[in-house]
């Protein structure tokens, strides 16, 4: 009953009229930058800290809170529509949603990401608000094993997407993880493919070899392509979704949220794998198996469920521990420490206002992006209809000013190139391009856990798996790899149904008597 009433005061602050036109104006900041290609919510939220100096800080942390929700909404919508993930947990999304949008279902994949991003950020505040000293003490008591093994099976669950051929799919994964290992070594700092090149010490960032991968590397692909194939216009298609895409798309909406919640609660999860794990789980359970990587809807609702309850998440280690898990995080918790707030466990007892009026802000937040997006859902998706030529000029415009943004470094201007032609050859030869920014994503994650667990165990490889929770990790990426070679052998040595010509006639049909005839004649 506190938290209740918690939470009515909470609401009572966020709806005051300057807090509302500050989660109106984060919310289409949020929506507006994650449309841009390269230039995320952190990226918004690092710009704009600077300038909030004279606001309230309850003001201000209503805004960022803002930009993070609708910076999540805008990245998939630049995944759905141009195949460019604005931030690293909507690559996902640009596989079935880009799909959609080429055979003219742009609308319903833009709605179902909506109304996905709006059930999956309720349900993960309302767990926010409700649960967050017990999944903060769970997502602490892990272990780096415990997180090794959900790497392990996050980076195994990239099989589900990695096409027709296993082999090019492992190759575009090596060729992530070895682009994760530029830079410096964490533990002994001795420099690892950097040829001598300073500024790569530092690695690449993630949002410079998105950009560069699919957007530069699609751009060039049309290119090449624009004179050799007749130029059409993506069809739009009839906006709204129908009941067919509702049913398929409520059970993905909660599985994701499922997923996502607790991933982001955790230091080392993120929106990442959940997004991953997601989607691998909606093409096994779906009964639309051949839709998927030609458009099924459910690829698009389940990881961006995921995704925004993964966000949630986020929010619950930052203001409970003072803990981030992604970039967002560390600048909201940089504006706490700006604002001479001490964030860590006395936050909720010294600052109930702030608190409080932040989670309310975050429902306001949600159905805000609905009631703005769900609307102009046709209307990003007539972003189609612009001319290829003019469209991708525009996509390369905004992804260099995109990856210049970053670090403000034109050395990232020449990295985006030089991968965006990898990202060309990869389409050339058949590379999936998805595996490469996985491995990217979580193999230094991987390696610093393994790192952690065999320092822990004093490089006892017992120590790789002294969790329980790691044990039943590790048990189901154990079951996950014997599957195709259980199947393999059940049908091979497992009982065999009859042959339709060996199965017995019943008594009385047609069969039956034609079967009597013959045996008569033959007597």
């Amino acid at each position: 009953m506190d938290t209740f009433n918690l939470l009515l005061g909470g609401f009572a602050t966020a709806l005051t009229p300057m807090n509302l036109l500050f989660a109106c104006l984060g919310v289409l900041l949020g929506t507006a930058v994650g449309v841009l290609p390269g230039i995320g919510p952190a990226m918004a939220v690092a710009l704009l800290l600077p300038l909030t100096y004279n606001l309230e800080p309850t003001s201000a942390l209503i805004m960022f809170a803002g930009i993070y929700y609708g910076g999540m909404y805008g990245g998939s919508t630049t995944s759905i529509l141009l195949n460019t993930p604005g931030e690293s947990s909507t690559v996902i999304t640009a596989i079935e949603g880009h799909k959609m949008a080429k055979a003219g279902r742009a609308a319903q994949a833009l709605a179902t990401a909506a109304i996905g991003s709006f059930v999956a950020g309720t349900i993960g505040t309302a767990l926010l608000a409700a649960f967050a000293p017990f999944v903060v003490k769970f997502a602490v008591s892990l272990g780096p094993s415990s997180y090794l093994a959900i790497m392990i099976l996050g980076l195994l669950a990239v099989t589900a997407v990695l096409g027709a051929s296993k082999l090019r799919g492992f190759a575009s994964l090596g060729l992530g993880l070895a682009i994760g290992l530029i830079g410096m070594d964490p533990v002994s700092g001795q420099q690892r493919l950097t040829f001598g090149i300073p500024l790569l010490t530092d690695g690449l960032d993630i949002v410079v070899v998105a950009v560069a991968i699919f957007a530069v590397g699609e751009a060039l692909w049309i290119a090449a392509h624009l004179r050799r194939n007749k130029m059409s216009t993506i069809p739009v298609g009839q906006p709204w979704m129908g009941k067919q895409d509702w049913k398929r798309s409520w059970k993905p909406w909660l599985r994701g949220t499922a997923l996502g919640f607790p991933f982001g609660a955790m230091p080392a999860g993120g929106a990442e794998v959940p997004t991953f794990l997601s989607y691998s789980i909606e093409k096994k359970l779906t009964k639309h198996k051949e839709e998927f990587g030609h458009g099924a809807i459910e690829g698009v609702a389940g990881p961006e469920a995921a995704n925004n309850a993964s966000a949630a998440g986020t929010l619950t280690p930052l203001l409970a521990l003072g803990l981030p898990t992604n970039a967002t995080a560390a600048v909201m918790l940089a504006a706490l420490v700006q604002f001479g707030i001490q964030p860590g466990p006395l936050l909720f007892q010294n600052e109930p206002v702030l608190v409080w009026g932040l989670i309310a802000s975050l429902f306001i937040g949600n159905a805000l992006l609905l009631l703005i997006n769900l609307p102009m859902a046709p209307l990003w998706a007539k972003l189609l209809r612009i001319p290829r030529p003019y469209l991708y000029a525009g996509i390369l415009f905004f992804a260099t000013l995109g990856a210049y943004a970053v670090n403000m470094q034109s050395f990232d201007l020449i990295i985006l190139l030089v991968l965006g032609a990898l990202g060309f050859a990869m389409r050339r030869f058949g590379l999936p391009v998805l595996p490469l920014i996985i491995g990217l994503i979580l193999g230094p994650r991987l390696e610093g856990q393994l790192r952690k667990a065999l320092q822990l165990s004093a490089g006892d490889i017992n120590g790789l798996w002294n969790e329980p929770v790691g044990v039943v990790v590790y048990a189901l990426v154990a079951l996950i790899l014997a599957w195709p070679l259980l199947a393999l052998a059940w049908r091979r040595f497992g009982p065999r149904k009859p042959l339709p010509a060996e199965a017995p006639a019943a008594a009385g049909t047609p069969e039956a008597s034609e079967a009597d005839r013959i045996a008569a004649g033959h007597s």
